[in-house]
């Protein structure tokens, strides 16, 4: 299974706070409306309950309650607001209980009051005020008892109706803070993408370290890959010396080798003589091989290159050559152009490749070079006889000649073809009818 990316980890664990922030705050914001609407209703309860209590009057020196508040709440049979009043030995009810008596334990102590739960009539669940007064003066008061209650199916309604008025808000909320995670996320992620640009431009050639200019927090790591590109350099230089030298260490043994050979000849030991000078070309093939790979800049594409000054040189050069001269030469080129490369690798690689077209050429050679997207396109070609479709596929292996009859030692083209995989780029060959057509590809200095 893919890992997700970090940016979506970010976003996943992001998105699941803001909603479990968010939930904690609903729930926080519903537990402070129920207490906001209590309190509430219980203010409007202690209200109406120093309306009853105003209604208790003296009358001979007997407290009565003369006056029945009229209010239609307290009228209509059900209506979830009610009353009920003890004085003395009466009691007074609100015509909303109709014949209900609210069940209600033992008078509090006379002046102090409470908060109950009740059982109202068709079940109901009911907010009530209990207060405890003493009515009359003298040793013997009458005792004055008050509940008022409420339906707290009309606090439900409320939460209800807050929480309908909430949502809308916190739905907008969620993805306000979603795409403000999001643009965070991506700001804060900007540095890896530009890490991650300069380690293409570090494949590309178009950068040779990774650099510094970069927050803090990933500098540790610009750091760290910057000096194992620089270790990767040491090595790589190390090596092509070392291959270097051992290949100059095999020229003069091998050179010795032929003089042997020669001398072998001379003596008529003319089958001895031959195995030697195969074993030989053959050594100095991988030889000069070996060379040219060593010659090849350890970061070959961070150099530039113009294809129309490097083809401008080599055909000034090779004209002056017999084969050359009866030539017929078309060389096009824009002097604009810039190819990621080592000027004298490219000076080797096209110098094989023309010379091997110049060998088979019947009169004309053209080779020009154009911008094809990011990649600079160098194409040669001769009016020869070309190579034979079953050899064509073999011809840049080591060793292969395109004809049996060449006297080269058939490693040019697989020169040419490392030179152009070290630059990141890639050689081509196909039948032109008439001629062997070649094409260098090579990354572009805007690419």
């Amino acid at each position: 299974m893919r890992p997700l990316s970090l940016r979506w980890r970010l976003l996943l664990a992001g998105g699941a706070a803001i909603l479990a922030a968010l939930g904690a705050a609903a729930i926080g914001l519903a537990v402070l409306f129920d207490r906001h609407v209590e309190r509430v209703a219980l203010a409007d309860l202690e209200d109406r309950m120093l309306s009853l209590i105003a209604m208790v009057e003296q009358d001979g020196g007997l407290p009565r309650l003369h006056t029945v508040p009229r209010d239609p709440i307290y009228d209509r049979p059900f209506s979830g607001h009610y009353w009920q009043i003890w004085l003395g030995k009466e009691v007074t009810r609100s015509r909303s209980l109709w014949d209900y008596t609210l069940p209600v334990d033992d008078a509090p102590p006379t002046g102090a009051h409470r908060i109950l739960t009740l059982e109202g009539p068709r079940d109901q669940s009911l907010l009530a005020v209990e207060r405890s007064l003493a009515v009359g003066r003298g040793p013997d008061p009458v005792p004055l008892r008050i509940v008022v209650a409420t339906d707290r199916e009309d606090l439900e309604q409320a939460r209800r109706a807050f929480f309908r008025d909430l949502l809308p808000y916190l739905g907008l909320l969620v993805t306000l803070l979603l795409m403000a995670s999001f643009m965070q996320i991506t700001v804060g992620l900007r540095p890896l993408t530009r890490i991650g640009e300069r380690v293409s431009a570090l494949s590309q050639g178009r950068r040779s370290r990774i650099g510094g200019d970069l927050p803090a927090e990933v500098m540790p790591l610009a750091g760290q890959l910057d000096r194992l590109l620089d270790d990767r350099d040491r090595e790589l230089q190390r090596a092509r010396h070392r291959a270097a030298d051992l290949a100059h260490g095999f020229k003069t043994p091998l050179q010795a080798l032929l003089g042997d050979a020669g001398r072998l000849r001379l003596q008529d030991e003319t089958e001895l003589a031959d195995s030697i000078e195969t074993v030989v070309t053959t050594m100095r093939r991988l030889v000069d091989r070996e060379l040219a790979r060593a010659r090849l800049q350890s970061a070959p594409h961070a150099s530039l290159a113009r294809p129309a000054e490097v083809l401008e040189k080599i055909t000034r050069v090779l004209r002056r050559t017999p084969e050359g001269a009866g030539l017929d030469w078309h060389i096009r080129a824009s002097p604009a152009l810039k190819a990621r490369i080592d000027p004298d690798d490219l000076t080797e690689a096209l110098g094989a490749l023309m010379e091997n077209a110049m060998h088979h050429a019947s009169g004309r050679i053209e080779a020009h070079a154009r911008r094809c997207g990011a990649e600079i396109v160098i194409t040669i070609r001769d009016d020869g006889p070309g190579v034979p479709d079953a050899r064509l596929d073999r011809l840049m292996r080591r060793g292969v000649r395109g004809h049996p009859s060449d006297d080269g030692q058939g490693i040019g083209l697989a020169i040419v073809a490392d030179i152009a995989e070290a630059a990141l780029g890639r050689l081509s060959l196909c039948n032109a009818h008439p001629g062997l057509c070649a094409e260098l590809r090579l990354c572009s200095d805007c690419s």
